[in-house]
């Protein structure tokens, strides 16, 4: 009785890997077919890891802590307002460490006098008070802050774009008399609106500018243990007489909603990636019975020497492992390169999660796998006499 030898991985690799070398143009097309899917939600997983990872250094700089108060809506559905003394009110609760306020003003601001008054740039003009930029945890790109009494003004980022002013010292027209710019405000995460306005002191507001005194948004610290509790008397103490006409929110929430929403939006691209993934491994199948078809004389004349039908189905199967895998590495590979190179373009810490990488190279096998079993099924079921006549 004839002992039957089974194959050894290393010679089950050798064999398929000498299959692939015959055929190296549809080799390097059915892995591209699955490069591209692995290397696609790879790619679209890393950025989304890289921004949360951004985010989330952003908000361990700027801190979860940072509660707004704003006028909400009176009872008859009316714009209500905040009491010039809400400020001070809310900085003697306990545990608020710092507080700062502005109050939009009614005026706009105009790069020289002979701009037409209907092209405002959609700048808004806020009044501020010296604690802003430290409450804030802001900084300024260039120049120095407000001076309280004077008509100075300091531009957000996107104000100063629209005013095509890009260093300090110049002057702007603002509520019909001419201020100095100062400074220029650089990004400032937890209060987007700040970016599209000219702020000027308090003060000076008051005094050239007809500002009634009334705080549009005050910004507040507090401890991060002593948030909650600070949020719910906010509105009690900052309009006492009318604390259902206070809107209090804290910003980190909205960046956090972002995120939710971004992870979503994730969640879409990383199935159009798997789409393309199965096309890839469509793309596998296909070449893999090609080439039982291509090769039936080598498969009898390799039944003929003793082959059985088990090394016959491992020699395909392996095949068409070894084909996945070479897209799956290779896809892997890009996937990567990609997230680095969009990340770094967006300052942002590259990130690629060690689940996503393992992944894409484990469904790779498992669609290789799947792809190649019915063409090493067929190629095993070869009759040797069959394909040697054929051949």
């Amino acid at each position: 009785m004839r002992t039957v030898r089974r194959l050894s991985p290393a010679e089950s690799a050798r064999l398929g890997a000498s299959g692939l070398r015959t055929r190296p143009l549809r080799v390097f097309l059915s892995a591209l077919g699955i490069a591209i899917g692995i290397g696609a939600m790879l790619a679209v997983v890393g950025i989304s890891a890289s921004s949360h990872a951004d985010l989330d250094r952003q908000l361990s700089t700027l801190g979860t802590n940072l509660l707004t108060v704003e006028p909400g809506a009176s009872a008859f559905g009316e714009a209500a307002k905040l009491p010039p003394e809400s400020t001070v009110m809310v900085s003697r609760i306990g545990p608020v460490q710092s507080v700062a306020a502005t109050g939009t003003l009614d005026v706009h601001v105009y790069r020289n006098d002979h701009i037409p008054a209907g092209e405002t740039g959609s700048i808004a003009v806020l009044a501020a008070d010296r604690d802003l930029l430290g409450t804030l945890r802001a900084h300024l790109s260039a120049g120095s802050w407000i001076a309280p009494d004077l008509p100075t003004v300091v531009l957000g980022r996107r104000a100063a774009a629209r005013l095509d002013i890009r260093v300090p010292g110049g002057l702007v027209w603002l509520g019909g008399r001419w201020y100095t710019v100062t400074g220029l405000l650089g990004p400032v995460t937890l209060a987007p609106e700040l970016d599209g306005s000219a702020i000027i002191g308090w003060a000076a507001a008051q005094a050239f500018a007809r500002f009634d005194g009334h705080p549009t948004r005050i910004y507040l610290r507090t401890p991060e243990d002593q948030v909650a509790a600070v949020q719910a008397i906010l509105g009690a103490t900052a309009n006492p007489a009318a604390p259902h006409e206070v809107a209090v929110s804290r910003p980190s929430d909205a960046l956090a909603a972002k995120q939710a929403t971004d992870s979503a939006l994730t969640a879409l691209l990383v199935g159009l990636g798997g789409v393309a993934l199965l096309v890839g491994g469509v793309g596998v199948a296909n070449t893999m019975v090609i080439s039982v078809l291509e090769r039936r004389s080598e498969i009898g004349l390799r039944r003929a020497l003793g082959a059985t039908r088990g090394h016959v189905r491992t020699q395909f199967l392996a095949e068409s492992l070894l084909l996945s895998a070479l897209g799956g590495v290779g896809g892997v590979a890009v996937g990567i390169a990609v997230t680095a190179a969009y990340a770094y373009s967006r300052g942002w810490p590259p990130v690629e999660p060690a689940w996503a990488t393992a992944g894409g190279v484990a469904a790779t096998l498992v669609i290789g796998g799947i792809a190649g079993l019915y063409p090493a099924i067929r190629a095993s079921r070869v009759a040797p006499a069959t394909a040697l006549a054929a051949g």
